[in-house]
Order: C-alpha cells, then structure tokens, then sequence
C-alpha cells in the first residue's frame, strides 16, 4: 500500500469531520431563527461540497494533482446541484414532516433534541460517505481506466438526478397534474431516478477513489455501502414509499415500474 499518504490522510480525517461539523452548526442556527429544520436538507449537499474543497486545500503537495482536481469538481458538482434543486424545491413550503414527526418523538427542548437527531447525524454522514473523496486525494500515481470509468458512472448518475428531477418539477408544475402520480420520462423506468442517480454517483467516486490504489479503497470501500443502504433502505426510497403507498394509482404504478434499478416497463 505504498504511494499513499497516511499520516497525511489521517489528519485530513479531522479536518473533514471539523468542516462537516462547522456546515451543519451553522445551518443549524439558521434554521433555528427561522423556525424551520427542513434547510439541513439543502445543507447535505453543501457538505460534501465544503469537505471535498476542504480535502482539496489540506491535500496540497499531496497525492496525484489531476486526481483530486477530478474528485473534488464532481463532488462540488453534485452537491451545490443538489443544495439548489432542495432550495427550490422547498421554497414556499413549511416543515418538513419527517422533521415534525421526529421531533415529536423528543422530550425536552425541541431544538437541542433536533441538533442531537438531525444536524450531528447528518454531519457524522457527510464525513462517512465523503471517505472516497478525501482517500482519492492523497493517492498517488497517475489516472488510469478505472478512474474514468468511475467518471462515466458519476455522469450517468447525474444525469438521472438532474433529469429525473426536472421532470418531476414540470409534471408538478402543471395543475393537471395534481394528485397524480409522476409515471413518465425515467420515472416509467424507475420510481426513484433520483436516488438511483445518487447511487450510480457515490459508486463513481468510490471507483476514482479504488484508481489511487489499494490503501484509499480500503480505507473507504464502506462509504458507497452505507450511502446505498441510505438510498434504499434508509431515508430515502423506503421512507418515501411509505408515505406513498395511500395514494390513488401508487399501487398499480409500483407494480409495474422498476424499484430501484432501472429496467423497462412491466
């Protein structure tokens, strides 16, 4: 496991987790003044972006200059893409009700409970899943196949996201619409192009990361892991489908569409 800096890598380790910290305090204050903990939502993709450019500054003299340079722009790509498709997204609305629904469950003061169950978790993530995109940084040796096949994969994934997406937010956008479930463009193919695009993009950089060597896939192989148990199992798919599952034409919908992975239509 030559060629990687591990002394160096250890203390980027705490440079990263401080930077997460620092995104998820301060919108936490924020969100506090406004009366409103949705905004940590919009915060999850600004954290990534803020450790990756953090990881980028700790990392000089380190590692293989093209290589971070890589990581870190599609790591800032896909987050500030997806701190502004939330911020939209949520414009106008209230809280969130996952967050309501959390909240209730505390005792005690509601803010403390919330940066306790939301903000240090998501943060803790952040640092978790990001491992990929600060190990890559102090590989060293020069870009092979295998990095660019992890770029293929990233744009594959954004692309679900951001299409998936604007499909979404011109379906719901026309009043025609309303009360209907979205079965057209990705989503025929899949439930959740979204989250599968998350998916493909994390996978991504954890094969960028994997192109630096043994050491930075060692160090980091559990990352797209978690984020994949996350997307499927976790907040994001499951969750949501829960909150669907009442409603007019969800059941016929999901029984003719794929999950997850997307695959033509039954």
């Amino acid at each position: 496991m030559s060629g990687f800096a591990w002394g160096a890598f250890a203390a980027n380790l705490g440079w990263a987790a401080l930077t997460a910290l620092g995104v998820m305090v301060l919108t936490f204050a924020l969100a506090v003044r406004k009366g409103m903990h949705r905004i940590v939502d919009i915060a999850w993709g600004a954290a990534f972006a803020a450790v990756a450019l953090a990881t980028f500054g700790a990392s000089a003299g380190e590692g293989d200059l093209a290589r971070r340079a890589l990581v870190t722009a599609l790591t800032v790509v896909w987050g500030l893409r997806l701190a502004v498709h939330i911020g939209r997204r949520g414009r106008g609305h209230g809280e969130d009700p996952r967050y309501e629904e959390l909240l209730d469950k505390g005792s005690g003061n509601r803010n403390l409970y919330a940066f306790r169950m939301i903000y240090l978790l998501q943060g803790a993530l952040v640092w978790l899943v990001s491992l990929p995109v600060q190990a890559a940084q102090y590989a060293t040796g020069p870009l092979s196949a295998l990095a660019w096949l992890g770029t293929a994969l990233w744009a594959v994934g954004i692309v679900f996201e951001a299409v998936g997406d604007a499909q979404k937010a011109r379906f719901k956008a026309d009043p025609a619409n309303q009360g209907r479930i979205m079965d057209r463009g990705l989503w025929r193919y899949t439930r959740h192009p979204n989250y599968f695009g998350d998916f493909c993009v994390w996978w991504g950089l954890f094969l960028i990361a994997c192109d630096g060597g043994a050491a930075p896939a060692l160090v980091s192989f559990v990352s797209p892991l978690v984020m994949s148990y996350l997307l499927i199992n976790g907040s994001g798919k499951r969750l949501l489908e829960r909150r669907m599952s009442g409603r007019p034409g969800w059941a016929e919908y999901a029984s003719r569409t794929s999950g997850f992975f997307p695959l033509p239509p039954r």
